[in-house]
């Protein structure tokens, strides 16, 4: 059942993404460089995140911070239906900052489904505000209000990753393109191989490849969002060829390449 693609709406503002659905599409696990806030709008889905496995219904809230590894399916056979919101870490930080009254925490949505009328309320408006015909005031003022109640959940501070791997990691989100090889890695963590594959996937969630790819993926899309020609995008990104950036673009983000181009 496939009853509409995900798409990507026109948005308010810069640095923000707005995307809405209505599938039964499976996602593999992946990452996003942006904070996600959402809401089902209908059925029901089950999804791994970084607390875990969760599963969220129609009027639950749904969040996922950067970097945080997650996938998503349905429960039944109707599909689910969700509205979506990307937002910038350099926005949610600044936001943050305000809502804390100046101070600059660190901040993490703790919550990735929330069963709360009230914030679905304001994400609601807040969505309306942002894809929708209001102006540029009332976006902002629902921006505030909406994220402001999902922040008083109580933070929580960052899992530390060791340093050997933070370094290894390092050199991938420097150059993504680059021909790295696990053995590179390897020594530039000071561990084997195979300690550091186990040590990798259990600081990110992610083995060395699979995060390598998620890092040329978002490369690929920042690019193609720039206006370069997708065979171009997936060259500069290190991938083969154009098909095998085309696949992976469709397992991340739900859509092709192309159309994300055109929106």
């Amino acid at each position: 059942m496939e009853t509409r693609p995900l798409r990507l709406l026109p948005c308010r503002m810069p640095g923000i993404e707005a995307v809405e659905a209505d599938t039964a599409r499976v996602f593999g696990r992946h990452t996003h460089e942006q904070f996600g806030l959402g809401l089902i709008g209908r059925g029901a889905q089950k999804s791994a995140s970084g607390r875990g496995l969760v599963e969220a219904q129609a009027g639950d809230v749904i969040t996922v911070n950067p970097g945080e590894v997650h996938d998503g399916a349905p429960i039944g056979d109707g599909g689910r239906a969700w509205r979506m919101l990307y937002l910038d870490p350099a926005i949610v930080a600044g936001l943050a900052a305000d809502i804390a009254d100046g101070a600059a925490p660190a901040v993490e949505f703790t919550q990735p489904a929330l069963r709360d009328r009230r914030v679905a309320a304001l994400f609601g408006r807040l969505f309306r505000a942002m894809a929708g015909s209001g102006d540029a005031f009332a976006a902002e003022e629902a921006l505030l209000r909406c994220l402001g109640a999902v922040l008083q959940a109580r933070q929580r501070a960052p899992r530390a990753v060791p340093a050997g791997i933070a370094a290894a990691r390092a050199l991938i989100d420097d150059d993504p393109a680059a021909g790295l090889t696990l053995a590179e890695l390897a020594r530039q963590a000071g561990l084997s191989r195979y300690q550091f594959l186990r040590g990798f996937a259990r600081a990110t969630g992610l083995t060395p490849h699979a995060y390598l790819m998620q890092r040329r993926i978002h490369r690929a899309r920042r690019l193609i969002g720039g206006g370069m020609r997708l065979a171009d995008a997936a060259a500069d990104s290190g991938f083969a060829d154009q098909s095998h950036m085309t696949r992976l673009f469709m397992r991340s983000f739900g859509m092709a390449p192309g159309a994300y181009a055109r929106r």
